[in-house]
């Protein structure tokens, strides 16, 4: 696989490499290994909130408001 930059985003990558101690390939690696895991958990999250919602098992806004308002207080 093949992947393009542009110069400016070539040496941001650089940069961000030596600041890691690691080489501009690597460090592209890695990112998109990181990525790749977050977006299978997304994934897994959604499809398991998608399947509780097929069954009919909802909260009340009342209780999502509660629970995001304690969210955002921590």
């Amino acid at each position: 696989m093949e992947v393009h930059f542009t110069p400016e985003q070539q040496a941001q990558i650089a940069q961000v490499a030596t600041k890691a101690g690691t080489v501009p390939e690597q460090l592209v690696t890695n990112v998109v290994v990181r990525y790749l895991d977050e977006e299978a958990r997304f994934m897994a999250a959604v499809e398991k909130g998608l399947q509780a919602a097929a069954r009919g098992e909802f909260i009340e806004e009342e209780e999502m408001d509660a629970r995001l308002e304690a969210m955002f207080k921590s």
